[in-house]
């Protein structure tokens, strides 16, 4: 008869005590120690079977799916399609997911990165100006020590809007446990809008100036408002003060009539690769930075947010200024 704790055990008359501790004979010993008496524990204490779950045999996936065949296998997936997903290498080669993340990782040394965007794909003859350039530049300028470093002024146009939403990271607020999470209607970038060109130094901000009464800038805008007012500002306390223009390679900046105009004003010239926004200060620096302090403010209109841009640009530090040329 099987007794009441083998019943309450849920073990039944065919399995005596006896039988399941005959699976779990171990070899005599003077100590007894919980592993050895777990068996008996497991009959006597069947609420704490959880306990010992561990010393039963697993029976997951095995272990040898991380063979040389299934690394090969996946290495030739990825080079068929560098886009190829978990799910696909799984449904493919009929692996478990711990499999591919040890091969991917481990194995392969593998990692899927999102591509970075370029303005325009260089060719060879321009990457090398572009290293002929940056070479240069740092001769010129005895690596940015020089103190001819402060007369550059560089210069670039872009469009101020009456309104730019805020960017995702930017609507980012802190929610308590339990709040409710916060939502966003998506906005679009308004239509009115003025172009400015600014022009900035290492010593801080210029001058920004709006086209008035046109959408494009011409040679003949460059030269009889753009340009005066930047000169005027840089001399009006020093009238023999050398200046050094960085510019890009805009239609307007290399137009005969600009040169003609730099050359009668004693203004030197630094050249500009093509292609390279990122070598540009107001590119990288000037106008990211000040867009940002003015997303997500509404304008009454371009004139209105002008304005603005012309407020937050001088409240750029001198030491950012600074860095900005450093960098």
């Amino acid at each position: 008869m099987a007794s009441s704790r083998e019943k309450d055990a849920g073990i039944s008359p065919a399995t005596s005590s006896s039988s399941v501790k005959g699976l779990f004979d171990r070899s005599p010993s003077t100590t007894s120690s919980k592993e050895d008496r777990w068996p008996d524990l497991l009959i006597s204490k069947p609420e704490k079977s959880y306990l010992f779950s561990s010393k039963l045999p697993s029976t997951g996936r095995p272990k040898t799916a991380v063979t040389q065949d299934n690394i090969d296998a996946v290495r030739q997936l990825i080079k068929e399609d560098r886009h190829v997903t978990y799910e696909q290498i799984r449904a493919s080669l009929s692996i478990g997911m711990t499999a591919i993340q040890t091969i991917l990782h481990e194995e392969l040394g593998v990692k899927k990165l999102v591509s970075r965007w370029v303005p325009h794909r260089l060719t060879e003859e321009q990457k090398s100006a572009r290293v002929n350039w940056c070479r240069s530049a740092l001769q010129r300028f005895n690596g940015g020590s020089s103190n001819a470093v402060y007369n550059i002024v560089s210069g670039d146009e872009s469009w101020i809007y009456s309104y730019e939403p805020e960017r995702k990271h930017q609507s980012a607020v802190w929610v308590f446990e339990g709040e409710v999470k916060p939502t966003k209607v998506i906005r679009s970038r308004s239509v009115s809008k003025k172009m400015v060109a600014s022009f900035v130094s290492k010593t801080g901000h210029v001058a920004t100036i709006p086209l008035q009464e046109q959408r494009t800038v011409t040679a003949d805008w460059y030269t009889t408002v753009c340009l005066p007012e930047v000169v005027r500002e840089l001399r009006k306390t020093n009238p023999n003060r050398r200046i050094i223009l960085h510019h890009d390679n805009a239609s307007s900046h290399t137009a005969r009539k600009t040169r003609t105009f730099l050359n009668m004003e004693n203004v030197e010239l630094m050249d500009h690769p093509p292609y390279s926004p990122d070598l540009s200060p107001n590119d990288y620096f000037t106008f990211p930075r000040i867009k940002d302090m003015l997303r997500g403010q509404r304008f009454s209109g371009p004139e209105e947010a002008v304005e603005a841009y012309k407020s937050a640009v001088l409240t750029v530090s001198t030491s950012d200024w600074n860095y900005c040329f450093n960098d």
